[in-house]
């Protein structure tokens, strides 16, 4: 085997030029510095700089800032007019963009931080009705959940996973997130909940998104929870606790009907609930399976498995109630994306303010990636709008190029039969 090596400056990431110039041409860059202002005169740094060159680490296959100096910099220095600042200045900008945490005091009179970065949660809803990923005056159905996430930093508490860690609650609709408000690892799920709904509901509202449907588990069921989500939702759906009250009135349903669900068989019902809400006509929706060992259950005295689902949906029959609810499993989905390509499992600060402005703006690298893969999917033969992004780093941002300066204009130069050129405009 006879190797011949080529001096000139050719990059095997050129692919990254495609996501830049998209990023540049949808008018994002300008947003952030519009959004969050200009950066102390003697730093040669904007925040679009940092943040833009933050989401090609990762859209290159990197998984922390220091990949910039070791391996990224040099490709994406060769991009004409791209500023590509040190890892000690990205996360230095980013700590920049951190917010100082609020402390709230629970019922038994321990107190608990949280972290609410209102600029960084509204740039990343401006950027996506920038993208027009989210529109004015239509509706949406929202998902709202708490996400552990284990990490040893200097002021991170003990979760209920016996794991150091925070415990963001994230907002989302479809695979886009919409809001992050980060709190302490011990902190309740419930705890301020209400709170922190109301802001993320605010934020959409006063930005013309409007919400048809919310949906979130039982971490959520609480009446001050509740009662927020139905005043901020045409309908809701929220898994409901189990109780003694609960149970006392799903023994008393004597008509059960049974259908199919993901090929299992059930029975359900439905009944009103006036558990707390004695002024709202609100539904329970009960299913019920066979226990697979047959064991009594020791509030209804039965060997079936109950499962409770509270809305006020009177108009879809059980089944479609239960199978809509069901589908939050594809909200949850996105933790295990932003853990795994977006550099949630791997928090680069100390505090917990300065690692919320890092899950915001990555937050905002997944809902740009999902505008652009779902352009190159137009165009490209085996990539998908919902590409993971290992596979699209190995089928588009892989690819050999050049950047040549002739015709007093720049050309990337491309080894490749791909059809790149279908995505400039």
């Amino acid at each position: 085997m006879k190797v011949q090596k080529i001096s000139s400056n050719v990059s095997p990431f050129a692919g990254i030029s495609f996501v830049n110039n998209s990023f540049n041409e949808t008018g994002i860059s300008q947003l952030i510095d519009n959004e969050l202002g200009a950066r102390v005169k003697t730093v040669g740094f904007s925040y679009s700089d940092i943040i833009k060159n933050q989401f090609n680490i990762f859209y290159s296959g990197g998984d922390c800032a220091e990949d910039i100096q070791t391996h990224l910099g040099k490709h994406l220095k060769s991009i004409p007019g791209n500023h590509v600042p040190s890892a000690d200045t990205i996360l230095r900008g980013i700590k920049e963009l951190s917010t100082q945490n609020t402390s709230f005091t629970s019922n038994q009179g321990k107190t608990y931080d949280f972290n609410i970065n209102a600029k960084l949660n509204l740039l990343n809803i401006k950027s996506l009705l920038l993208t027009r990923q989210l529109k004015k005056d239509t509706w949406y159905d929202f998902d709202y959940d708490n996400q552990i996430i284990a990490t040893e930093k200097y002021d991170t508490k003990h979760t209920y996973k016996h794991t150091k860690g925070y415990f963001p609650g994230v907002a989302t609709i479809g695979n886009k997130i919409v809001y992050i408000e980060n709190r302490d690892g011990n902190a309740n799920v419930k705890l301020e909940q209400a709170s922190t709904l109301s802001r993320a509901y605010n934020l959409l509202k006063e930005n013309g998104i409007k919400i048809n449907r919310s949906r979130m588990d039982a971490g959520s069921y609480s009446k001050d929870i509740i009662n927020e989500v139905a005043s901020n939702s045409k309908l809701f759906y929220i898994r409901a606790n189990k109780c003694a009250e609960l149970f006392r009135q799903i023994i008393e349903i004597e008509k059960w009907e049974t259908v199919e669900i993901n090929y299992k068989i059930y029975e359900v019902a439905s009944i009103s609930f006036t558990q707390f809400f004695e002024e709202e006509n609100y539904r329970l929706v009960i299913m019920r399976e066979k226990s697979d060992d047959n064991q009594i259950d020791m509030f209804t005295g039965d060997t079936y498995i109950y499962r409770s689902i509270l809305t006020n949906d009177w108009q879809s029959t059980e089944k479609e109630v239960i199978e809509y609810y069901n589908q939050r499993g594809s909200s949850e989905k996105l933790f295990d994306v932003m853990n795994n390509d977006f550099g949630w499992k791997h928090l680069p600060c100390s505090f917990m303010n300065e690692n919320t402005a890092y899950l915001i703006i990555m937050a905002m690298a997944k809902n740009f990636y999902n505008y652009f893969v779902e352009k190159v999917a137009k165009y490209f033969e085996g990539i998908l709008p919902t590409t993971r992004l290992k596979r699209f780093i190995f089928r588009f941002i892989s690819v050999a190029g050049k950047w040549i300066y002739t015709g007093r204009q720049w050309v990337l130069k491309l080894f490749t039969d791909k059809p790149y050129e279908a995505l400039v405009v």
